[in-house]
């Protein structure tokens, strides 16, 4: 699901981003706003005593389903729900009966809350979620329910109200924790293709203190770092907190500080370069953002990619195909059964950070094989979709990840 609301809702500051080669080939973890674990509030359940991470397999593919989601129980009774992974909003919701609006058909009956379980538009967490789009928000009334609303790039909408309930959430040594957390409860979806969906709403796992990790820091359950490892056939696993992260073998890169990058995890200006030849795209922003599903550069990368891949392609047995899966792709003498059958014919694709820091990107992190055997390019025209200057490490990418740093900005 591309995010409108992952462009446009990362307020607080990303301070670490960790890249490695895990279990799957792919590994991205995130330490949001560190500085801030040492304000924290009071711990209600101590981190020595309940463990720091929990983790949760993933399901889900770039192609042909689009996404990648996981699934949570939530409520009391506890109750099974599939959310999309999307780091780049922060609001976690789920289709609810309160009553429904307008519900599509998803895989589980929507979520049913109670009366007591309604946020109050006075609390922080409405603030937090509101300030987002409007730096002049006031809880006219403390007795009034917290409303939202979210908008994402595919013209989407959810309306609803946030609540608060049970996560049964097992941790890594083997304890189990019930916290009361707020979510949006979705009762209004809007959908331009209306058709069955594989998830119940999204996992918001943004740094703005609304998401469901920030809730989890200020609880003191786990520190602020997310992570995935994602498996290029599909699958993979989602961690909460550091108790997974490697200690060798990751590389940790500071995090942009600019205005134009604070609201999103973001490395800062990046140098666009094809196989080793530079470009000349240079400051280009970018963000990673696991809720797109493919990768998205704006038009002077996307058109310099363009002309290097046409270029190294001209003496290759490929030729350009019509295909309604995306915008560019090749067909070669025969179908293709995988992405192994064509790599060779593309080059490595590299945004380099500076001097300290690039993320090389090679072909089979940003091809697919289409149902008609044909290759298809999976990183697109930003400026087709309003992104204007953002560039977007989609799904594709992440699942094959190389950051390369001299040396770690700061230890875990």
């Amino acid at each position: 699901m591309e995010k409108k609301g992952k462009v446009m809702m990362m307020w607080v500051l990303f301070l670490g981003l960790v890249l490695s080669s895990c279990c799957f080939s792919g590994c991205f973890a995130a330490e949001q706003n560190r500085n801030k674990q040492t304000k924290s509030t009071t711990a209600l359940f101590p981190l020595d005593r309940i463990g720091s991470s929990v983790v949760f397999p993933i399901r889900g593919n770039v192609y042909p389903d689009g996404y990648y989601y996981v699934a949570l129980t939530i409520g009391n009774p506890p109750k099974p729900y599939f959310l999309d992974i999307d780091t780049g909003s922060d609001l976690t919701w789920l289709q609810c009966d309160a009553p429904c609006v307008r519900c599509n058909k998803a895989p589980h009956p929507p979520f049913r809350p109670n009366k007591n379980s309604l946020v109050s538009c006075s609390e922080p967490i409405c603030a937090a979620l509101h300030v987002m789009d409007d730096d002049n928000y006031k809880c006219e009334d403390p007795h009034d329910q917290c409303d939202y609303e979210v908008e994402y790039a595919d013209q989407a909408l959810s309306l609803g109200v946030l609540v608060r309930d049970a996560f049964p959430l097992r941790f890594t040594n083997g304890s189990i924790v019930i916290p009361r957390l707020g979510f949006g409860c979705g009762y209004d979806q809007h959908v331009p293709n209306p058709t069955a969906s594989k998830t119940d709403g999204v996992l918001g796992l943004g740094n703005g203190d609304s998401s469901i990790v920030s809730q989890l820091r200020k609880l003191g359950l786990t520190r602020n770092v997310i992570g995935h490892c994602i498996s290029g056939r599909g699958g993979g696993f989602l961690f909460f907190g550091d108790a997974l992260v490697p200690s060798s073998g990751v590389v940790w890169t500071p995090m942009s500080r600019s205005s134009s990058a604070d609201k999103h995890y973001s490395p800062g200006p990046a140098e666009l370069v094809y196989g080793t030849k530079p470009t000349g795209v240079k400051g280009l922003l970018v963000i990673f953002d696991t809720g797109s599903t493919y990768t998205y550069f704006n038009l002077q990368a996307y058109q310099a990619l363009i002309s290097s891949v046409r270029k190294d392609l001209t003496k290759m047995p490929l030729k350009v195909v019509d295909d309604n899966a995306l915008p560019v792709c090749w067909k070669g003498t025969k179908p293709f059964k995988s992405i192994q059958d064509v790599k060779k014919y593309f080059t490595p694709v590299t945004l380099s950070f500076g001097k300290k820091a690039r993320f090389v990107i090679p072909p089979e992190a940003y091809l697919i094989i289409t149902s008609n055997g044909n290759v298809c390019l999976g990183i697109l025209n930003g400026s087709e979709v309003g992104l204007e200057n953002l560039n977007i490490i989609g799904g594709i990418v992440m699942m094959k990840i190389c950051f390369r740093h001299t040396q770690p900005t700061w230890a875990s």
